[in-house]
């Protein structure tokens, strides 16, 4: 039969709550799953944490892992890349937080008189907040890439194994919807 592959070791024969299972699987996909979390990262180092957690987040619960539902392969990738993309988003978070504190520390102080602007930009960020969180989970996901990531349209595609053309769609779709949601003019 063409297509048809034999069962990986560690997807029927041997469970992965079993040590030998487990360590079968470690060998069979850790590499795979450290290239996965690099490809997000680009930090070789954090990228073997990564996959450090994802192994051990797979011993301490193997039965997250459905064989019915696909390969261990694929899961364990999909795992990394998650854990990649939040530790990518943490580091971004985290340097953004440093540049305002370095800000401040200057004595770069609000004006006073601008309290309304303050409160009215909450409440727009507020509003924007709960639009994207309506976005279908791709939409969403590339707007936030591009617009709080700063990334461009390739950067998302790569970023998420996606033609470059899917990644432009997703974005003008979700830029789309929001400005429908936030009430501004759309132009076609």
């Amino acid at each position: 039969m063409s297509g048809v592959h034999p069962p990986s070791p560690t997807r029927d024969r041997t469970p992965l709550g079993d040590p030998v299972g487990f360590h079968a699987a470690y060998r069979e996909h850790h590499a795979s799953v450290v290239r996965a979390a690099y490809s997000v990262v680009h930090d070789s180092v954090l990228a073997e944490d990564i996959a450090q957690e994802v192994f051990l987040a797979l011993w301490r619960k193997p039965d997250r892992f459905d064989a019915g539902r696909g390969d261990l392969g694929p899961y364990l990738r999909l795992m990394a890349r998650s854990r990649a993309l939040d530790a990518w988003r943490t580091t971004r978070c985290g340097a953004r937080a440093q540049e305002r504190l370095v800000e401040r520390a200057r004595g770069e102080r609000p004006d006073p008189d601008a309290a309304a602007d303050v409160v009215e930009d909450r409440a727009r960020s507020t509003e924007l907040r709960a639009a994207v969180r309506r976005l279908p989970d791709a939409q969403r996901e590339a707007v936030a890439l591009a617009y709080w990531g700063g990334m461009a349209a390739s950067e998302v595609a790569a970023l998420t194994a996606v033609p470059l053309g899917t990644a432009k769609s997703r974005l003008r779709l979700g830029l789309t919807r929001l400005r429908q949601d936030l009430g501004e003019p759309v132009t076609a």
